[in-house]
Protein backbone atom coordinates (compact mmCIF):
# COMPACT_ATOMS: atom_id res chain seq x y z
CA UNK A 1 0.00 0.00 0.00
CA UNK A 2 1.32 3.31 -0.94
CA UNK A 3 0.60 6.93 0.54
CA UNK A 4 -2.99 7.55 1.32
CA UNK A 5 -4.10 3.59 1.44
CA UNK A 6 -3.97 3.63 -2.30
CA UNK A 7 -2.21 0.58 -4.35
CA UNK A 8 0.74 1.31 -6.06
CA UNK A 9 1.93 -0.26 -9.48
CA UNK A 10 5.57 -1.63 -9.44
CA UNK A 11 5.50 -2.63 -12.97
CA UNK A 12 5.89 0.59 -15.67
CA UNK A 13 3.87 -1.51 -18.25
CA UNK A 14 0.73 -1.66 -16.92
CA UNK A 15 -1.09 1.01 -18.96
CA UNK A 16 1.45 0.55 -22.10
CA UNK A 17 -0.17 -1.72 -25.08
CA UNK A 18 1.07 -5.45 -24.74
CA UNK A 19 -0.31 -8.68 -25.41
CA UNK A 20 -4.70 -8.82 -24.79
CA UNK A 21 -4.74 -5.27 -24.36
CA UNK A 22 -8.03 -3.59 -25.51
CA UNK A 23 -7.68 -0.84 -27.86
CA UNK A 24 -10.24 1.31 -29.87
CA UNK A 25 -10.45 2.40 -33.70
CA UNK A 26 -10.12 5.76 -34.32
CA UNK A 27 -10.04 5.54 -37.69
CA UNK A 28 -13.27 5.17 -40.45
CA UNK A 29 -12.61 1.76 -41.91
CA UNK A 30 -15.66 0.05 -41.90
CA UNK A 31 -14.19 -3.06 -39.66
CA UNK A 32 -13.10 -0.67 -36.72
CA UNK A 33 -16.48 1.11 -36.57
CA UNK A 34 -19.46 -1.71 -37.06
CA UNK A 35 -20.29 -2.76 -33.69
CA UNK A 36 -19.06 -6.40 -32.78
CA UNK A 37 -19.79 -7.96 -29.04
CA UNK A 38 -16.14 -8.47 -28.23
CA UNK A 39 -13.62 -4.85 -28.74
CA UNK A 40 -10.05 -5.53 -30.88
CA UNK A 41 -7.42 -6.68 -28.53
CA UNK A 42 -3.82 -6.95 -29.11
CA UNK A 43 -2.37 -10.73 -30.15
CA UNK A 44 1.17 -9.61 -30.66
CA UNK A 45 3.66 -5.86 -30.25
CA UNK A 46 6.03 -5.69 -33.15
CA UNK A 47 9.28 -5.11 -31.11
CA UNK A 48 12.13 -6.47 -29.08
CA UNK A 49 10.22 -5.47 -25.72
CA UNK A 50 6.86 -6.83 -26.18
CA UNK A 51 5.43 -3.02 -24.94
CA UNK A 52 3.78 -1.13 -27.49
CA UNK A 53 4.32 3.05 -27.30
CA UNK A 54 3.26 5.68 -29.69
CA UNK A 55 4.73 4.80 -33.28
CA UNK A 56 5.08 1.03 -33.09
CA UNK A 57 3.06 -2.05 -34.90
CA UNK A 58 0.77 -4.48 -33.05
CA UNK A 59 -1.49 -7.01 -34.45
CA UNK A 60 -4.98 -6.61 -33.52
CA UNK A 61 -7.40 -9.37 -33.20
CA UNK A 62 -11.06 -7.59 -34.55
CA UNK A 63 -13.92 -9.56 -35.17
CA UNK A 64 -12.68 -12.59 -36.00
CA UNK A 65 -9.70 -11.13 -38.22
CA UNK A 66 -6.31 -10.27 -37.51
CA UNK A 67 -4.92 -6.88 -39.05
CA UNK A 68 -2.18 -4.93 -38.23
CA UNK A 69 -2.42 -1.65 -36.42
CA UNK A 70 -0.37 1.61 -35.70
CA UNK A 71 -0.53 2.78 -32.41
CA UNK A 72 -1.69 7.18 -32.40
CA UNK A 73 -1.85 7.18 -28.33
CA UNK A 74 -1.75 5.06 -25.40
CA UNK A 75 -3.03 5.85 -21.45
CA UNK A 76 0.78 5.65 -20.53
CA UNK A 77 2.69 9.03 -19.84
CA UNK A 78 5.27 9.00 -22.50
CA UNK A 79 8.30 11.17 -22.54
CA UNK A 80 8.17 14.97 -21.25
CA UNK A 81 5.66 16.97 -22.89
CA UNK A 82 4.05 14.14 -25.17
CA UNK A 83 0.30 13.92 -24.56
CA UNK A 84 -1.38 11.11 -22.65
CA UNK A 85 -4.35 9.72 -24.09
CA UNK A 86 -7.72 8.42 -22.35
CA UNK A 87 -7.86 5.45 -24.57
CA UNK A 88 -4.95 3.05 -26.36
CA UNK A 89 -6.08 4.23 -29.60
CA UNK A 90 -4.97 2.50 -33.19
CA UNK A 91 -4.96 2.82 -37.13
CA UNK A 92 -5.50 -0.18 -38.74
CA UNK A 93 -2.74 -0.67 -41.56
CA UNK A 94 -2.72 -3.11 -44.54
CA UNK A 95 0.63 -4.85 -44.82
CA UNK A 96 2.39 -2.59 -46.77
CA UNK A 97 2.04 -0.02 -44.14
CA UNK A 98 -1.13 1.59 -45.97
CA UNK A 99 -3.96 2.61 -43.77
CA UNK A 100 -7.30 0.91 -44.34
CA UNK A 101 -9.73 4.16 -43.19
CA UNK A 102 -9.66 7.53 -45.25
CA UNK A 103 -9.81 9.78 -41.86
CA UNK A 104 -8.44 9.45 -38.07
CA UNK A 105 -10.89 10.69 -35.89
CA UNK A 106 -8.89 11.97 -33.22
CA UNK A 107 -5.99 14.06 -32.93
CA UNK A 108 -2.63 12.39 -32.99
CA UNK A 109 0.74 13.22 -31.11
CA UNK A 110 3.35 15.45 -33.25
CA UNK A 111 5.97 12.71 -32.20
CA UNK A 112 4.61 10.72 -35.39
CA UNK A 113 5.93 13.44 -37.55
CA UNK A 114 9.74 12.56 -36.78
CA UNK A 115 9.14 9.02 -38.18
CA UNK A 116 7.48 10.52 -41.79
CA UNK A 117 8.86 8.33 -43.94
CA UNK A 118 7.43 5.09 -42.38
CA UNK A 119 3.81 6.36 -41.77
CA UNK A 120 3.53 9.46 -44.16
CA UNK A 121 -0.12 7.98 -45.54
CA UNK A 122 -1.43 8.34 -42.20
CA UNK A 123 0.08 11.55 -41.37
CA UNK A 124 -1.47 12.37 -44.55
CA UNK A 125 -5.15 11.25 -42.85
CA UNK A 126 -4.87 12.68 -40.06
CA UNK A 127 -6.93 16.13 -39.29
CA UNK A 128 -5.34 17.54 -36.49
CA UNK A 129 -1.94 16.95 -34.32
CA UNK A 130 -1.48 17.62 -30.74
Amino acid sequence: MGEGGCLQSITGACRAIQKLTRVRVVDNSALGNTPYHRPPKCIHVYNKTGVGKVGDTILLAIKGEKKKALIVGHKMPGPPMTPRFDSNNVVLIEDNGNPIGTRIKTPIPYILRQREGEFSKVLAIARNFV
